[in-house]
């Protein structure tokens, strides 16, 4: 039940997923993780412990994890904590170097001297601060072009309406004029066939007279 070959093949992790390995309840199981400085490193670690009665691994409220995060290059300790069987740890790498971190039970003596252990463990490593905070600026500045895009094209909305409100107005006032042009086609066709009408009525008045004389 010991996998320590396999957690020597595995000297640098990023972003592990569903890493699980088995040890004694008495035993301590560490890895080195090199890291740049200023990154952030998130764990997530879920313990089991097998239960020989029922042949299966469970859930023991008993069982707790030791967490213990080394800087090598350094000396200085990043984390060193006690949970229950689940839990998660963080810590921020100030140097760049191999960690070390390394996990152990609390059930270190007794009956469960020679207990089995299964550990899932999940580690993240993100982006360093300058990094982060570059992505900030980023986002921002995109922000900021997005805003005023947006005032843009609420400009151009804007221009349109006037637009449509200009070429309404436009247009209605060319249909009154064409309104009044058309009126005052049909008054002076009135007008002109009035007149021709009295001229020649005039006309033959005239001519009548003439005659009689």
């Amino acid at each position: 039940m010991r996998l320590a070959p396999l957690l020597a093949a595995v000297p640098l992790l990023q972003a592990v997923t569903a890493l699980h390995f088995y040890f004694e309840s008495n035993e301590k199981r560490c890895f080195l993780e090199e890291l740049p400085s200023n990154t952030i490193v998130e764990g997530h670690y879920k313990a089991l412990l097998w239960d020989e009665p029922k042949q299966e691994w469970i859930i023991n409220d008993q069982l707790g994890i030791h967490v213990n995060v080394e800087d090598l290059s350094s000396g200085n300790i990043a984390v060193n904590t006690r949970g229950p069987h689940e839990g998660k740890f963080t810590f921020t790498s100030n140097d760049p170097g191999d960690h070390n971190i390394c996990l152990h039970t609390n059930m270190t003596g007794g009956w469960v001297s020679n207990s089995h252990i299964k550990l899932y463990l999940d580690i993240n490593v993100g982006s360093s601060k300058h990094d982060l905070e570059a992505d900030r600026n980023h986002a921002n500045t995109l922000a900021g072009k997005l805003n005023e895009l947006n005032k843009r094209v609420e400009d151009i909305q804007r221009e349109q309406r006037y637009m449509r409100e200009v070429e309404a107005s436009f247009r209605d006032v060319s249909e009154n004029v064409n309104s009044v042009a058309v009126w005052y086609c049909i008054l002076q066709i009135g007008v002109l066939v009035a007149a021709g009408w009295w001229q020649m009525r005039h006309l033959k008045v005239y001519f009548d007279d003439k005659k009689l004389r």
